[in-house]
């Protein structure tokens, strides 16, 4: 169902920040900890492991996939996340002519740290890597916590540059209401605005131990189910079969991958990953109603999500001005990715 949003006052306004950025000092830009498996770098392509360097300095890493040839979206992952999501996407930009820039956002990836960065700054961070892709017009595509970053896109990009944007199940905003958020949303947010330092640490420890978990017989088996649990949840129930009959070389590669794409959010340490955690809960820096696209930003939406309930959904899409939110019934945060393949088509004949 297609709801078309309305303007409406908003719970409150906050300040815009600055988009100018000194240049880092390079100290700052160095990783705590590393959990990424250089042995598993193999199991992606060379087209997954690119880099560039932003004007202030930072490394900005990014992967290719789909038609490379085809037309681009940038597709922003979710909290936590990396440009190894570009891999759930490579079939459908085959089949669709769209070539997929999955970029890792600061601290995440190979991504350098910015403990300044704000949502708000990430469409400069996006140009830049555009401009450095020598492309003029794209689409922004964007889930979970990766969807605020698609909506500041949208507020700050030109139209013109833009050929479509769209989100699904987005990260909505805190002002919306948090009664219906999940009980440790709060404690998490709460630690990432009073002791980051803390957290960060305590997250580092717990990875350590849950990578080295991963390296037993026990860790393997329980790798080789949520890889299958992950990939029929995503409706590819034709691939499970397919690699139950496999070699167990072909297994183990598959979990590599699998193990890879968990660990590789963290692989500069879990800095990204709390600083997420402080901006996605607190103001994002802009008004709902600022973003003046000309695009329509298509919303898609599960109604049985329970990370991001349909009401503050819905809070967000009243006061998007131009925006069509579609409701899925029965869907929640993670089953509605079998849609995936639809959303994506129609992004790019919008």
């Amino acid at each position: 169902m297609a709801i078309q949003a309305s303007r409406g006052s908003y719970a409150r306004l906050v300040p815009l920040v600055s988009k100018s950025r000194p240049r880092l000092h390079p100290q700052r830009l160095l990783p705590t900890h590393r959990f990424s498996s250089t042995e598993a770098t193999s199991v992606f392509p060379a087209r997954y492991e690119n880099t560039t360097t932003l004007p202030d300095g930072r490394t900005l890493a990014w992967a290719e996939a789909g038609n490379l040839d085809g037309h681009p979206i940038f597709f922003l992952h979710g909290f936590p996340g990396s440009r190894l999501e570009a891999r759930g996407v490579e079939e459908i930009g085959k089949r669709h002519g769209i070539r997929f820039i999955c970029p890792d956002r600061p601290g995440y990836g190979r991504s350098s740290f910015y403990p300044e960065q704000t949502i708000a700054d990430w469409p400069g961070d996006m140009q830049s890597l555009a401009n450095h892709l020598k492309l003029d017009r794209y689409g922004v595509f964007g889930g979970s916590g990766g969807g605020p970053y698609v909506l500041a896109c949208a507020r700050e990009i030109p139209s013109s540059k833009l050929s479509g944007v769209g989100v699904v199940c987005i990260a909505a905003p805190w002002e919306a209401g948090t009664r219906e958020l999940q009980w440790y949303r709060h404690p998490v947010s709460a630690a990432a605005t009073r002791t980051p330092g803390l957290l960060t640490k305590l997250l580092d420890s717990t990875l350590a131990l849950l990578h080295k978990y991963a390296a037993t017989e026990g860790g393997k088996k329980y790798l080789d189910a949520i890889a299958a649990r992950a990939a029929k949840t995503a409706g590819k129930q034709k691939e499970v079969s397919a690699e139950a009959a496999q070699t167990p070389e072909a297994v183990a590669a598959r979990r590599e991958r699998f193990l890879r794409i968990f660990a590789e959010p963290f692989a500069g340490g879990t800095r990204g990953f709390v600083r997420d955690a402080y901006l996605l809960s607190h103001p994002w820096g802009f008004r709902l109603e600022d973003i003046r696209c000309d695009r329509r930003i298509q919303i898609w939406h599960g109604v049985r999500d329970v990370n991001s309930p349909i009401a503050m959904v819905r809070y967000m899409a009243d006061r998007l001005p131009n925006c069509d939110l579609h409701e899925l019934e029965g869907e929640d945060h993670f089953t509605i990715i079998k849609h995936l393949e639809m959303m994506l088509s129609k992004l790019v004949k919008t």
